[in-house]
């Protein structure tokens, strides 16, 4: 059996080999046609990835922190350019009109203190106390001053306020608060207490006209107002913008995806009795 199996695989080896040989016929002209009409490609090699490519994710994470990092990561250098100056204004305006707000604040307080007293305010009340409230009598608060009446018990002032009722709609807060330099320039109860306005013998009714001192107080506390809503529109925006940045650093991301396509080739090519291996790189750009 042996035997027999190697005589099969030589008379292969022979019959291969006249098969080959019968290609060629010794002249270069013929056989080089031959050898060209026997070229084949073999593509089953080829190597296809995309090189480059963003994370619209990532994009979105980086413009939300920083707006305009998205962007510039997805190469979309104008749109980056564009969020990184708005967050520069805002961020700036903001600054400013908070600064503004305080020097503006400081100012105004430091008027308050210099031309609006309690103990001004607390003396006209208890003294006119019967024309605006008959019912109320002024033994029941005694306790309104101390230290020979430079200072005001502010508990009692409160509940002297509360009982008046009327047009003392408010109670004072206590010196230095927030609301205490807020009320003393916005309501005409707190009018008295202005030192234009007189004494506690001054007659004064509701609806009077406001001291000069009030109007301008209450104008320059206005104005500080009014920068502090600037600085807080300036807050909004920039939340805003990094929201907006985000959104639009993924859609850049995904564009940019689309639009650039590398592909790597590598084919294998059969030119007659030798292979050749050629890299193509095709590179596709979609505006």
């Amino acid at each position: 059996m042996k035997k027999i199996l190697l005589v099969i695989l030589c008379c292969s080896v022979i019959i291969n080999a006249q098969t080959e040989k019968s290609m060629f016929s010794g002249s270069l002209n013929f056989d080089s046609k031959i050898a060209l009409n026997n070229i084949k490609s073999d593509e089953t090699n080829k190597i296809n990835f995309n090189q480059n490519k963003k994370s619209p994710l990532l994009a979105g994470v980086l413009s939300f922190v920083v707006p305009g990092a998205g962007e510039f990561y997805s190469e979309n250098y104008i749109m980056s350019a564009i969020f990184v100056a708005a967050e520069a204004a805002a961020i700036t305006t903001g600054l400013i009109y908070d600064k503004k707000g305080d020097d503006q604040t400081a100012l105004y307080h430091e008027y308050a203190q210099q031309n609006w007293a309690a103990v001004r305010y607390a003396k006209w009340t208890i003294t006119n106390l019967s024309s605006l409230n008959a019912d109320l009598h002024v033994d029941d608060y005694s306790g309104l001053f101390y230290e020979n009446g430079t200072k005001v018990n502010w508990s009692v002032l409160n509940k002297l306020e509360t009982d008046i009722g009327g047009w003392y709609s408010h109670k004072l807060p206590a010196y230095g608060e927030q609301q205490y330099y807020e009320l003393i320039g916005k309501y005409p109860q707190f009018n008295s207490g202005w030192n234009d306005f007189g004494d506690e013998y001054t007659p004064y009714k509701y609806g009077d006209p406001l001291t000069n001192k009030f109007k301008y107080y209450s104008k320059e506390r206005g104005k500080a107002n009014d920068y502090y809503n600037v600085a807080s529109k300036a807050v909004v925006i920039i939340v805003i913008n990094h929201i907006i940045s985000a959104a639009d650093a993924a859609w850049s991301a995904n564009r940019f995806n689309k639009r650039l396509q590398i592909n790597v080739n590598l084919q294998k090519m059969n030119l007659g009795l030798t292979t050749e291996f050629y890299p193509q790189l095709n590179l596709s750009y979609a505006f």
